[in-house]
């Protein structure tokens, strides 16, 4: 491992002439999912599902267990998930594709917009989403809300996902089953336990019987994600960076690619990042003092990245202060939103 984090950064914003951040289109349109003609039904079946919940309940780990690979970042800070993923589950019966999307909530920010127009896109042509609401919680008004909001998209079919349940006794997993049959009627009501691999093949076979029927994989049999590498590695980034701050502070940061270097002397790939933040009392939270907070995100990012691209990495970051990145359109379109 390399200790090679930088702490050193440009304290100025961004202007329209800088190259730091890769130019992006101001346009947050997700690409049209597959089409697919009527097909005889053989048995074989192909969609889209939706985890929809408040924070932390478990939407992005119930991903990456059903994948059984890292898609998804997870946080317990709201808003960890900012574009729609799309997790690919292979199975002899069908094909599952898990679209993880940010989570439903009151925007404050043109991002926050932005994003939500982004669930509103997805929920529109998913087949089936799923109401996610832990075993160990009450059910509350942020989970009321949500289920709501569901009447929006009638032609989904509605499942409750009962998450987290090696948390919760059995009769109290029970009687939140009972609970949340009271919100609706619903196609399916399943719990699960994405930590303890508990269910999850019953939720992948009974998902699946809900997907339209398909003559052929809507993607290749290999294919994990649609993601490309530089945009996980940069997620990677953003989950460690995520680790331990507070307040505001997780909705300010981006992370942006510069460039990634196939070194031709050594199995190594060198990887120059830059994370974003809105003020500079923000930058020099990230950084920590001496760098060391910088350090020990590159240290906790490098373990997912080297093993997506299976060779040592190093790691260069910078952080720099983008001001009030969020409510600004040219920049959330420069740092890809």
């Amino acid at each position: 491992m390399h200790n090679d984090d930088q702490n050193t950064a440009n304290p100025t914003e961004p202007t329209e002439g800088e190259e730091t951040a890769p130019a992006q289109a101001d346009d947050n349109t997700e690409p049209q999912q597959p089409e697919r003609d009527v097909v005889p039904d053989t048995g074989y079946r192909a969609g889209f599902v939706s985890f929809v919940g408040r924070p932390n309940v478990g939407k992005s780990t119930l991903t990456n267990a059903l994948v059984g690979q890292k898609v998804a970042i997870t946080s317990s800070k709201p808003q960890t998930t900012r574009k729609a993923i799309r997790g690919i589950v292979h199975d002899e019966t069908g094909q599952l594709i898990i679209v993880d999307t940010p989570g439903i909530h009151r925007p404050r920010t043109l991002l926050g917009q932005r994003l939500n127009d982004l669930v509103q896109s997805t929920l529109n042509d998913v087949d089936v989403i799923g109401l996610c609401i832990p075993a160990n919680e009450k059910i509350g008004p942020g989970d009321k809300f949500i289920n709501e909001q569901l009447d929006q998209y009638p032609r989904a079919k509605k499942v409750a996902i009962v998450t987290k349940i090696d948390a919760a006794a059995r009769p109290v997993t029970a009687e939140q089953l009972m609970e949340v049959q009271e919100l609706r009627s619903w196609d399916m009501i399943i719990p699960v336990s994405a930590t303890n691999s508990i269910q999850l093949d019953t939720l992948v076979t009974e998902l699946i019987a809900l997907m339209p029927t398909s003559a052929e994989p809507l993607y290749p049999a290999d294919a994990v994600t649609d993601e490309n590498t530089e945009d996980r590695i940069a997620e990677y980034i953003r989950e460690a960076a995520l680790e331990g701050v507070h307040d505001e502070l997780p909705h300010s940061l981006a992370v942006t690619i510069d460039d990634m270097i196939e070194r031709e002397d050594k199995d190594l790939l060198e990887i120059f990042a830059n994370v974003f933040v809105e003020r500079d009392s923000q930058k020099a939270i990230i950084i920590g003092k001496g760098g060391s907070r910088l350090r020990d995100v590159g240290q906790r990012a490098r373990v997912p990245i080297e093993k997506l691209v299976g060779k040592q990495v190093f790691l260069s970051i910078r952080v720099k202060v983008a001001k009030d990145w969020q409510r600004d359109p040219k920049l959330l379109g420069r740092l890809g939103f």
